[in-house]
C-alpha cells in the first residue's frame, strides 16, 4: 500500500482540467482568453502574469490551465524555495521554450534575486557576474522565451519594479459566491464518486469561507465521517462532521473565533493593532493578516479602521455577547 498520504493523491484529481470545469472568477478567465489566442495567433510566447488574493482561491489551478492552454509544460518552485541567483540561474537555464514557469508566493524574493529575474522578464537574458571585486565581469546568457506566472497572498509586499514588469496583466481573485462554491462541490463530489444530498452540498457551501480548496477539504473530511458512522451523506451529516473539526454556521474555525473573542474580552471591541492581536492569541502575524482577517472583513464581523481592528455587531450576535 503506497505510503503517500491520500490528501495528496486527491487534491490533482479535484483540480479542474478545463476552463471549462473552472467555476468562476470569470473576469479573468475572460481576459485570460482574450491574451492567450491574441499571443497563437501572433505566433508569440504569452506576456507574464500576476495573480494575487487570499489562499485556496485557485491561482495555481489557473496556471496549470494556462500552461495546457498554451500545450507547454509548466515547472513549478515558490519564493522561499529560491535562495540564492544560482538556484533561479538554474531554474532558468533549465528551461523549454515555450515553457510557463510558476512561482508562488512570489513576494518572499530577495532584492538580489529580483535584480536578476528583470532582465529575465524584460529581454530574455540572464545576467551572470564572474569573479569578485575590480576584476569582476558580467556575461549574458539567451534565454528559451518562457513566461512566467507568479501568485502571492500579499501583493504590497511586491516592488513596484517586479510588479511592472508583468506585462500580460495584474489579476486579483476574488472570493465565489455560494451558487459557485456549490458547483464546485458537486464537481468534487462526481470526480470522488461521492454521493451527497443537495442539503449536504448547501451546508458545505456555507461553511467553506468562499474558498474551493476549503470546500475540498469539508467534503473529504465529511465523507470520511459517513463511511465510519455507515450515513449518508445529508445535511445532517454534514452539520455533524463539521462541527466536529470545529467548524461553526459561519464556517468560523477555532483560530477564528480566538481572534474576535480576543478583541471582545480583552480589548473592548477594538480598536486594536494586529501586533497586540497576534500576542493575545498566540497566531502568526502573517497567519491573521493573510488567512483569517480577509474571510472576517469578508462576513462582516471584522473592520479595519486607521487606529486598528474592531468587531461589528454582527460578531457580538454570533457569539450572542
Amino acid at each position: 500500500m503506497s505510503n503517500v498520504p491520500t490528501t495528496q493523491l486527491l487534491d490533482p484529481q479535484l483540480r479542474p482540467n478545463t476552463w471549462d470545469e473552472y467555476v468562476g472568477q470569470q473576469s479573468i478567465k475572460d481576459n485570460l482568453h482574450i491574451l492567450l489566442t491574441a499571443a497563437e495567433k501572433r505566433n508569440q510566447q504569452a506576456e507574464h502574469l500576476l495573480f494575487y488574493g487570499p489562499p485556496g482561491l485557485g491561482k495555481t489551478t489557473l496556471s496549470h490551465l494556462i500552461a495546457k492552454e498554451m500545450g507547454k509544460d509548466i515547472k513549478i518552485t515558490s519564493g522561499p524555495a529560491i535562495e540564492k541567483v544560482g538556484d533561479l540561474a538554474s531554474i532558468l537555464t533549465n528551461l523549454s521554450a515555450g515553457d510557463v514557469l510558476f512561482i508562488d508566493e512570489i513576494h518572499r524574493l530577495n532584492t538580489n534575486i529580483e535584480e536578476v529575474l528583470y532582465p529575465a522578464m524584460e529581454s530574455g537574458v540572464l545576467d551572470i557576474i564572474i569573479g569578485k571585486g575590480p576584476s569582476a565581469r558580467t556575461i549574458q546568457l539567451d534565454l528559451p522565451p518562457f513566461t512566467l506566472i507568479a501568485a502571492t497572498t500579499k501583493i504590497a509586499m511586491l516592488s513596484s519594479p517586479l510588479r511592472s514588469r508583468f506585462s500580460g496583466g495584474v489579476f486579483k481573485l476574488e472570493f465565489y459566491t455560494d451558487s459557485e462554491m456549490e458547483q464546485i462541490i458537486n464537481q468534487s463530489a462526481r470526480k470522488l464518486n461521492i454521493e451527497i444530498t443537495d442539503g449536504g452540498v448547501h451546508a458545505i457551501a456555507a461553511r467553506s469561507r468562499s474558498t474551493p480548496r476549503t470546500a475540498n477539504y469539508f467534503l473529504k473530511r465529511v465523507r470520511d465521517f459517513a463511511e465510519v458512522h455507515g450515513t449518508t451523506i445529508d445535511e445532517a451529516t454534514v452539520l455533524e462532521a463539521l462541527d466536529m473539526i470545529g467548524v461553526d454556521a459561519l464556517g468560523l474555525r477555532q483560530t477564528d473565533r480566538d481572534v474576535l473573542t480576543a478583541i471582545i474580552e480583552k480589548f473592548n471591541g477594538g480598536p486594536v493593532g494586529l501586533k497586540t492581536i497576534a500576542t493575545a492569541t498566540h497566531e502568526e502575524i502573517d497567519s491573521i493578516e493573510s488567512v483569517i482577517e480577509p474571510y472576517l472583513i469578508q462576513k462582516g464581523l471584522l473592520q479595519l479602521t486607521p487606529r486598528g481592528r474592531v468587531v461589528t455587531q454582527k460578531a457580538y450576535e454570533h457569539f450572542e455577547k
